[in-house]
């Protein structure tokens, strides 16, 4: 009897291990096919504009958060810039100088002409990615226009003021004036429905404005306070400085310089960051905290000249 149940303490030993051995065999299996779903996620891109390799015209990039996968998405002797993501993060819309507003997608293929109007520019997708809002020039000031993703039945938002950099939100398509004030716009006729009591400066121009999609929140560019003792730009004149300001346009605040030297601003479309470039890099922003990282493109440097892009989630 003692040797029978010493042999049945044995065998239970024996069978626990292999249990173990199996269940940490399985868990690692289970783990490295999760590294393998993870990995296999499709990237989040950012778009930017940059001069190639320092020379030409200046053509839209596409790089991830993490700062890989680098690649130039346009190409030829006009300029391309103002890049914008449709809601469902498959197609891209851009202004051409000299071509109108194109749509290509994610990695640069599928481009299909939307306007023929050389001058359009800063497109901007209804939330519903059914229609895009862009400016174009009409007598002395830019005026709104939607038309279809695909081009179709472009008209003109007659009743809407002059505008600057369209943004069109789940809460409305809005505008900077020509005065510095936001307002919400009828994407039918251009009538004003809101006005903000923004503070936006007007003097460098209205195509540095960006909103939040809750319309809580606006940046803009404008001018700041030279540099002490700069008298660069000759005749012992200070050059033209520039920063990146925001205000909570909901509580009415004051403006405030966020970014010294830096272009224009995107939210993310949960609308929790910003996306900007200074010092020759993209610049994420996380607006809760302030903390902010750099996102390094290598030998290609962003311009400051036009807003980079976010890919929904």
């Amino acid at each position: 009897m003692v040797d029978r149940a010493k042999g049945n303490r044995r065998e239970l030993r024996r069978c626990a291990t292999i249990v173990v051995v199996i269940g940490l065999a399985l868990a690692a299996v289970a783990a490295a096919s999760g590294g393998e779903r993870r990995s296999s996620a499709p990237p989040r891109w950012i778009l930017f504009t940059a001069t190639p390799a320092g020379i030409g015209a200046q053509q839209i990039f596409r790089i991830t958060l993490a700062g890989r996968g680098l690649k130039q998405l346009t190409k030829g002797t006009a300029p391309s810039d103002a890049p914008t993501f449709s809601p469902n993060a498959k197609r891209v819309a851009f202004a051409r100088l000299g071509g109108g507003i194109f749509s290509m997608n994610v990695d640069g293929t599928g481009l299909r002409r939307l306007t023929t109007n050389g001058r359009d520019s800063l497109p901007a997708w209804s939330p519903d990615g059914k229609q895009i809002a862009f400016l174009r020039p009409v007598g002395d000031g830019w005026r709104v226009y939607v038309m279809s993703a695909s081009g179709a039945g472009e008209r003109r938002l007659r009743l809407a003021p002059a505008a600057g950099r369209p943004s069109w939100t789940p809460g409305g398509l809005v505008i900077p004036t020509a005065v510095g004030d936001l307002a919400k716009i009828d994407p039918r006729s251009g009538r004003v429905q809101k006005l903000y009591g923004a503070l936006i400066d007007v003097s460098v121009g209205l195509s540095g404005t960006a909103v939040s999609p809750d319309l809580s929140t606006l940046t803009f560019v404008g001018p700041r306070p030279p540099n002490p003792g700069d008298k660069d730009c000759g005749d012992n004149l200070p050059c033209p400085r520039f920063a990146l300001y925001i205000q909570d346009i909901r509580r009415h605040k004051t403006p405030h310089l966020l970014a010294r030297d830096a272009g224009p601003a995107t939210f993310s479309s949960d609308g929790k960051s910003l996306a900007f470039v200074a010092q020759n890099r993209i610049v994420l922003r996380l607006l809760k905290n302030g903390t902010s990282r750099s996102v390094k493109t290598g030998a290609v440097a962003p311009t400051t000249g036009a807003p980079p892009a976010w890919q929904p989630r």
